[in-house]
C-alpha cells in the first residue's frame, strides 16, 4: 500500500542511486537510433544557479523522451576549467592569506588550482545528481583533461599550419586589475557621468593659432600622434596636411583629412591615440600614424611619456595633466558629459585598451561556413528569430584574440628561440627538433607563457568529448549531436565557435538543432542577482519541495520567447501537484484498480471508460508534438491539465459509482482502464517529474518490470478516439461545469441543494440527463432535475449546446442584492481597467519604467478584464 503522503527527500536520493548504479544513464542500453546532447560544462567555479537548473532540466526532459522512444541516448557531461574566473577565485583565497600566486611561483599555483577544481567539480556533480540529471558519468569529461588537452593541441598547430592562427601587435581590451586581454565579450558598458574637456594644440608656423579637440581621456594625450579633420570641414580644410605641436610634449604631429571625424561633434577635431583606442588605431593605419604606447600592464604611464609622468596611475594623470594644461591657457572649455565606458565583467575596472603582441584566429576564415550551415538550414535555431543575431555577429566578425595572460588554462604549444623566432609544435621534443634543424645546432628555448581563451577549447566540446583527435567508434555512432540546449548569452562566446571549430575539423555541423532559451527571473520579472536579495538557490528548493516540483515549474514555463518568473509559491504549486498524482494512484490502488494481463483497452465498453482513453491518446499526442518541437511548455502543460482536470477531478470522480456498484463486469473494466490510465501517465509524465513517477511505478507495476526510465513509450498516440464518448462526457463536463461556475459567481451556498430545469433539450440530451443523472446531482449539487417548465422569477440560466439550463434561486439567494454586488465589482473592475489603459497608453511610463513594472501592469490589466468577462456572464445568467 502507498503511504499517505509522498516525501521526495526520502525517495529521492535513494532512487537516483538506484539509477545510477543500474547503469540505466548509460548510453547502448537502448539499441535504436543514436541520440546525443553535450552538455554545456559549468565552471567549475562555485556551484549550480537557476539559470543551469532550468538549462539542465530542459536537456533532461529531452534525454529521457528519447531514451524511452528507443533511441541510443548519450548525455555527454563535463565541467569547464574557465580561465579567468577560477584563477580569480583561487587568487582571492590566497590574498585572505595575504599569499599570491607570484610568491608562489606558475607550478605551485596551478597545483593549487588543480586541488580546488577537485572540490568544486565534485560539488557541482553532486548538485546535477541532485536535480536528477541522467548523464552517462562514466564519460565524464573536464575541458583540460589528457584528451582534451590533446585536441586542444591539434587544433592550434594544425590551425596555425595553415595559416590561421598568427601573432599579431594590435590593440586588445587590457584588464589592468586581472593583467590579462580580454574579448570584446567580456567587456561591459558602464555609463558614466564625467566631462568633455576641450584641449588647444597650437598650430605649426601659425603663431597664435590652435586647433581645438574635445577629449574624454584627457590622460591619453601623452600618446597622441595625430589630429583629425573631417575633410569637408571649411573650418580646417586649409589645416589639412599642417603640423600641432603637442602640449607637454613637444611632438609635432599631422593634421589629417579622415571621415571618421563628425564635424558635428565636440570641435569637429579629434585627438588620434592610435595606441589607446580602437577607432584611432584604425585611422593610425589609414594615416600611417606612429603608434605610441603610453601605458604598463597596470594602466600607469611609462617611459614613452615626459618623465614628470611616469609612474602614475592613469586617473590621477588624467587630473595632473587637466591641471598642467590649464596653467598653460590651452583649455578652452569643460563640460559635463555622460558617456559609455568600458569595463571588465569580472574585475569590473575600466578597460584600457593597449597596443599588444597576443595570438589571434583568422575567425572570418572559420566564419564563412559557419553561415552558410546555418543558411542552408542544416543548423535551425529555435525560436528561429535568433539566427538574426548570429548572423549579425557572424558577418562581421573580428579577429579573435585567443592569447591570455593568465597560468590556468591551455599553455600554448609555442616555444621561441635565442632571436625570438616561433616554433609551433605539439610538444617540445617537436620544436626543438624544429628549432635545431632552423638553426643548424642545439638552441635553448623559451615556452610562451600565454595560455588560451577559455572559449578555444570549449569550442571543441562537441567532438573532442567524444574522442577525437582519435576516430573512435563512440565519435562515428553520436557525433554530430542532436540539439544543443542553451542561453542567447553565449550565442557568440560558445555557439558561434563550436559550429566554426566543427566544421573546419570534422567537415560536419557540430548539432542539428540549437534551442535558446530564456532567462530566469524573480517573480516580478527582474533578474536575480544577490545585490537585490532575490536569488533563488535550486538546491534549497529541491531540499524544500523535492526535484520534481522545481523540474516541471521550470517546464511548465518554459515558453520559447519569454522569461521564466520564479517564485517560491509556483514550486510549492507543482509539488501539489506530485500530491494530487500521488493521491490519484492511493485512490486507484484503496479501490482495486489493477491490470490484468489480458486487459485490451480497444474492447472497453463504458462510455467514461472509453472518453479516458480517448483523452489519454490526445494527451500523448499533445506531448509527443510539443516535445519534437521544443515546446516544453505546451508539453508540460498538456500533461498537468489532463493528470489535475481530466483524469484526477473529473475521471475519478466519474468512475465512483461504477467502483462502488453492483454491475460486477462494469466495475472490473473500470478497475483496469483506471489502472492503464494511471501506468500510462505516469510513463508520460516521467521526462519531467522522474522521481514520484519511478516511485509509483515501482511500487504500482514496476515488478518484474524493471526501472520505469528505461520502458518504452507508450503508444496511445496512435490510438484514435471514440467521438461518441468523446462528445457524451464533454458535454456531461460542460453541464456540470457551468452549473459551478453560475453557483459560484453567485454566491450560492456550497452546501444548498438547488433544482434544475432543462428547457429546449432534443432527444439525445434528454437521454444523456437521464444516463448521468446521479454525476450531475452529486457533482453540481443539484436536488433535481426537470424539463421545460417556465422559468422562475429570479433563475440563472446556462445555455449548454441545444438546451437552456434553468436554476431557481429566488429562495436560496437574494437575487437583487447579488444583481447589486455582481454590477458593483464590474464598475469597480472597468475603473481599474481605464487607470492601467491611462497608465499603458503613456508613451513615456512605457519607455521609462522598468521592464518589469510595465509586464505587471499588463498582467493586472489581463486579469481585471477577465474578470469584467465573468462578471457580465454572471449577470447575464441572471437575465
Amino acid at each position: 500500500m502507498l503511504d499517505k503522503t509522498y516525501q521526495p527527500q526520502d525517495v529521492e536520493t535513494r532512487l537516483y542511486k538506484a539509477w545510477e548504479e543500474g547503469g540505466c544513464f548509460r548510453h547502448g542500453i537502448k539499441s535504436g537510433k543514436p541520440y546525443t546532447i553535450a552538455l554545456p560544462p559549468p565552471n567549475v567555479t562555485g556551484s549550480l544557479h537557476m539559470g543551469h537548473a532550468l538549462n539542465h532540466t530542459l536537456q533532461d526532459v529531452l534525454i529521457r523522451y528519447q531514451r524511452m522512444r528507443g533511441r541510443d541516448a548519450l548525455w555527454q557531461p563535463g565541467t569547464d576549467h574557465a580561465g579567468i574566473a577560477t584563477q580569480m577565485v583561487v587568487e582571492r583565497q590566497l590574498a585572505e592569506k595575504q599569499q599570491n600566486r607570484h610568491d608562489m611561483g606558475r607550478e605551485k599555483f596551478v597545483e593549487r588550482v588543480w586541488q580546488w577544481k577537485a572540490e568544486s567539480g565534485g560539488m557541482i556533480t553532486g548538485q546535477q545528481r541532485r536535480l536528477g540529471e541522467s548523464c552517462d558519468w562514466r564519460r565524464e569529461r573536464f575541458t583540460m583533461d589528457e584528451g582534451l588537452s590533446a585536441a586542444v593541441r591539434k587544433v592550434f598547430v594544425e590551425l596555425y599550419r595553415e595559416g590561421l592562427i598568427y601573432k599579431d601587435k594590435r590593440l586588445v581590451n587590457w584588464d589592468p586589475k586581472l593583467l590579462t586581454a580580454i574579448s570584446d565579450l567580456e567587456v561591459e558598458q558602464h555609463e558614466i557621468k564625467s566631462h568633455l574637456w576641450y584641449f588647444k594644440y597650437p598650430v605649426e608656423g601659425m603663431p597664435d593659432t590652435y586647433i581645438t579637440v574635445a577629449t574624454t581621456r584627457p590622460e591619453t594625450m601623452l600618446g597622441d600622434t595625430g589630429v583629425a579633420v573631417h575633410p569637408e570641414d571649411d573650418r580646417y580644410k586649409h589645416l589639412i596636411g599642417r603640423y600641432a605641436i603637442l602640449p607637454l610634449v613637444g611632438r609635432r604631429i599631422p593634421i589629417v583629412g579622415d571621415e571618421y571625424s563628425d564635424p558635428e561633434k565636440g570641435s569637429g577635431a579629434v585627438k588620434i591615440t592610435p595606441a589607446h583606442d580602437f577607432n584611432d588605431f584604425e585611422v593610425g593605419k589609414r594615416h600611417n600614424l606612429e603608434m605610441i604606447n603610453i601605458f604598463d600592464r597596470h594602466a600607469h604611464l611609462n617611459e614613452n611619456v615626459p618623465e614628470k609622468y611616469r609612474g602614475m596611475e592613469r586617473f590621477k594623470a588624467r587630473k595632473q595633466i587637466v591641471a598642467d594644461m590649464e596653467e598653460l591657457g590651452l583649455v578652452e572649455k569643460i563640460e559635463p558629459n555622460t558617456h559609455m565606458v568600458p569595463h571588465g565583467d569580472r574585475s569590473q575596472v575600466v578597460i584600457e585598451p593597449w597596443l599588444t603582441e597576443q595570438w589571434y584566429v583568422n575567425a572570418a576564415v572559420l566564419a564563412k561556413p559557419a553561415i552558410e550551415a546555418v543558411e542552408k538550414g542544416e543548423i535551425q535555431f529555435v525560436p528561429k528569430n535568433w539566427e538574426k543575431t548570429y548572423f549579425e555577429w557572424m558577418r562581421n566578425i573580428q579577429p579573435w584574440c585567443i592569447s591570455r595572460q593568465l597560468w590556468w588554462g591551455h599553455q600554448i604549444p609555442a616555444w621561441y628561440g635565442p632571436d625570438g623566432k616561433v616554433f609551433v609544435a605539439y610538444d617540445e621534443a617537436e620544436a626543438q627538433a624544429e628549432a635545431d634543424k632552423h638553426y643548424g645546432k642545439r638552441v635553448e628555448l623559451t615556452r610562451d607563457e600565454d595560455v588560451l581563451d577559455t572559449w578555444f577549447s570549449s569550442a571543441l566540446w562537441p567532438f573532442s568529448t567524444l574522442g577525437w583527435p582519435e576516430e573512435t567508434d563512440l565519435l562515428k555512432s553520436h557525433y554530430p549531436t542532436d540539439v544543443l540546449v542553451t542561453g542567447f548569452d553565449i550565442i557568440f562566446f560558445w555557439v558561434a565557435r563550436m559550429i566554426m571549430m566543427g566544421l573546419h575539423f570534422t567537415k560536419k555541423v557540430p548539432f542539428h538543432t540549437v534551442y535558446i532559451h530564456a532567462l530566469v527571473r524573480d517573480e516580478k520579472g527582474q533578474k536575480m542577482s544577490k545585490s537585490k536579495g532575490n536569488v533563488m538557490d535550486p538546491l534549497d528548493i529541491i531540499g524544500k519541495y523535492g526535484a520534481d516540483a522545481l523540474r516541471f515549474t521550470l517546464s511548465i514555463f518554459a515558453a520559447q520567447g519569454r522569461d521564466v518568473k520564479m517564485s517560491e509559491q509556483r514550486v510549492e504549486g507543482y509539488r501539489n501537484f506530485a500530491t494530487k498524482l500521488w493521491n490519484a494512484a492511493r485512490f486507484a490502488e484503496m479501490n482495486g484498480c489493477a491490470l490484468s494481463a489480458d486487459f485490451d483497452p480497444a474492447k472497453v465498453q463504458g462510455t467514461v471508460n472509453k472518453w479516458i482513453l480517448g483523452r489519454l491518446a490526445q494527451a500523448a499526442r499533445d506531448v509527443e508534438a510539443a516535445l519534437e518541437a521544443y515546446k516544453f511548455n505546451e508539453a508540460a502543460g498538456a500533461l498537468y491539465h489532463f493528470t489535475w482536470g481530466t483524469f484526477c477531478d473529473w475521471y475519478l470522480e466519474l468512475i465512483k459509482p461504477a467502483l462502488n456498484g453492483d454491475d460486477a463486469a462494469l466495475k472490473t473494466e473500470t478497475q483496469a482502464t483506471c489502472a492503464y490510465a494511471l501506468k500510462q501517465l505516469i510513463h508520460l509524465l516521467h521526462p519531467f517529474m522522474p522521481f514520484v513517477t519511478e516511485e509509483l511505478w515501482d511500487k504500482l507495476f514496476g515488478k518484474p518490470g524493471g526501472f520505469l526510465m528505461l520502458r518504452d513509450w507508450p503508444n496511445d498516440g496512435a490510438r484514435p478516439e471514440d467521438p461518441a464518448a468523446a462528445a457524451e462526457i464533454d458535454w456531461l463536463i460542460r453541464l456540470i461545469d457551468g452549473v459551478r461556475a453560475a453557483r459560484s459567481a453567485l454566491n450560492v451556498p456550497a452546501a444548498a441543494k438547488i433544482a434544475m430545469i432543462a428547457n429546449g433539450a432534443n432527444a439525445e440530451t434528454a437521454a444523456r440527463l437521464q444516463r448521468h443523472a446521479d454525476p450531475i446531482k452529486r457533482l453540481a449539487r443539484i436536488e433535481t432535475i426537470s424539463a421545460d417548465q417556465a422559468a422562475p422569477q429570479g433563475s440563472a440560466r446556462i445555455v449548454v449546446d441545444e438546451a437552456t439550463f434553468v436554476l431557481p434561486l429566488a429562495d436560496v439567494i437574494d437575487i437583487a442584492k447579488e444583481r447589486s454586488r455582481l454590477t458593483k465589482e464590474r464598475e469597480k473592475a472597468e475603473a481599474e481597467i481605464a487607470k492601467l489603459d491611462a497608465k499603458l497608453n503613456d508613451a513615456t511610463f512605457v519607455a521609462r519604467a522598468p521592464e518589469h513594472v510595465v509586464e505587471e501592469q499588463r498582467e493586472r490589466r489581463a486579469a481585471q478584464a477577465a474578470l469584467v468577462a465573468k462578471l457580465a456572464d454572471a449577470l447575464q445568467q441572471l437575465g
